[in-house]
């Protein structure tokens, strides 16, 4: 038998599910510009206020979902657009608001990681012809430049204050990886490789921590990027910046750093190719997420966090590990041909489907307890389909170039 990532039926039935949740999402775009946080059937919850980092999650699959010639998708992804063009958007002091509702912002810090997803968001509009994007992503990349990159560290910086004028003095992990997300992307849509430069070096940065630390990452750090182990100890399910190693982390970087060595490879940028072997530490943090995060209490499913002996601390489990999971399994077979990342693949889509997967108010469920139920104590309702979307295209697409530029290449299979 043919492996699934080899049949064409497979790659039919992946095509099913990423309509499925494009059609749970679709009433994500408001009227007034963003995305609205989604609840568990896939109505705007108008509790929860309009979120920088959703709106850019939504703008970037809606904006994919019209490049695969989805009708009804390029007007969710315009609306989305709009509240990054517009409400969204720090017009006097520039970047962009944490959230904001119907009066204004409601959390004005200016953070890395929602700026990498303006970034992204702009690179897919871009690629999918949306009015604005152009002029978004120069906009984005410019404050990212000049607000969160450090040149010196050849690192991000997480937190700034409205103004611009106080710096927090944590650096975390987590920004910095959606950052290299958003860095590949640009650096495809724009052509220029010190993007690709820019992101090797924060992949050269988590390499190196992760091989002195049995290929667990340490997510959190000082302002001298200094390991801070014991970080949020006293709110270990944070839902952003958990304590100890995140499992779902690692099975990401170990996608990004293949999509790296794919992206310097095709750009001919030997500098970064011969800088890591980067397939090996893909592997080894695969490899470790697994037997760390996987089925280690009796039960089936990725465990959310770890100490640093690879115990589990929070053995809830959340969508986008097992969607990031299957995601990298399939990348590591395509890069290596070794079957043992099919067998991961199958295992982990069955798990899907049987488990995590809603069939009746469709998408997936964020959050499951140990025993597999759906509960909500760290992620109510359903706020986006990023992560599971994302899931249904990386096994139909090449290692590099990035999602929109690839399907905007005709590059699916």
């Amino acid at each position: 038998m043919k492996p699934w990532l080899e049949l064409a039926e497979h790659q039919r039935w992946l095509q099913t599910q990423s309509e499925l949740l494009l059609t749970f999402g679709m009433s994500c775009g408001l009227p007034a510009g963003g995305a609205a946080y989604l609840d568990v059937d896939g109505i705007p919850d108008p509790d929860k206020p309009v979120h920088v980092w959703i709106t850019s999650r939504m703008v970037h699959v809606y904006a994919l979902g019209h490049l695969l010639g989805i009708p009804g998708c390029r007007p969710v992804a315009e609306r989305a657009l709009a509240g990054l063009t517009g409400r969204m958007r720090d017009q006097s002091g520039g970047g962009w608001f944490a959230a904001v509702d119907d009066a204004g912002p409601v959390d004005d810090a200016k953070v890395c990681y929602t700026h990498a997803f303006v970034i992204l968001a702009a690179t897919s509009a871009f690629q999918a012809g949306l009015v604005g994007a152009s002029t978004l992503l120069e906009d984005a990349t410019g404050v990212f430049l000049e607000r969160f990159w450090d040149e010196d560290t050849g690192l991000c910086v997480d937190t700034w204050d409205s103004s611009f004028e106080t710096l927090d003095p944590y650096r975390g992990i987590n920004a910095n990886m959606h950052a290299v997300e958003a860095m590949l992307a640009t650096a495809d849509v724009t052509g220029d490789p010190t993007w690709l430069e820019r992101a090797a070096r924060i992949c050269s940065f988590v390499a190196t921590q992760a091989a002195t630390n049995n290929w667990r990452i340490a997510e959190h750090y000082d302002s001298s990027w200094v390991p801070v182990p014991e970080y949020n100890d006293g709110h270990r399910d944070d839902p952003f910046k958990p304590y100890g190693a995140t499992v779902g982390h690692a099975l990401e970087w170990s996608r990004l750093l293949l999509n790296l060595e794919a992206a310097a490879v095709n750009a001919g940028l030997t500098s970064i190719i011969e800088l890591a072997d980067w397939s090996s530490t893909a592997k080894s943090l695969f490899a470790r997420a697994v037997a760390d995060g996987w089925a280690v209490d009796g039960n089936e499913g990725f465990v959310y966090t770890t100490d640093w002996d690879g115990v589990p601390v929070v053995r809830d489990r959340m969508h986008w590990v097992v969607a990031e999971a299957a995601a990298a399994a399939a990348a590591l077979w395509t890069r290596t041909r070794d079957p043992l990342y099919v067998t991961w693949y199958q295992r982990w889509w069955d798990y899907i489907v049987a488990t995590v997967a809603d069939p009746t108010a469709g998408s997936w469920h964020h959050q499951l307890d140990p025993a597999d139920r759906p509960i909500s104590t760290i992620w109510p309702g359903k706020p986006d389909i990023y992560h599971a979307f994302q899931a249904t295209l990386f096994p139909r697409l090449p290692l590099a170039p990035t999602l929109a530029t690839a399907l905007a290449s005709n590059m699916l299979h």
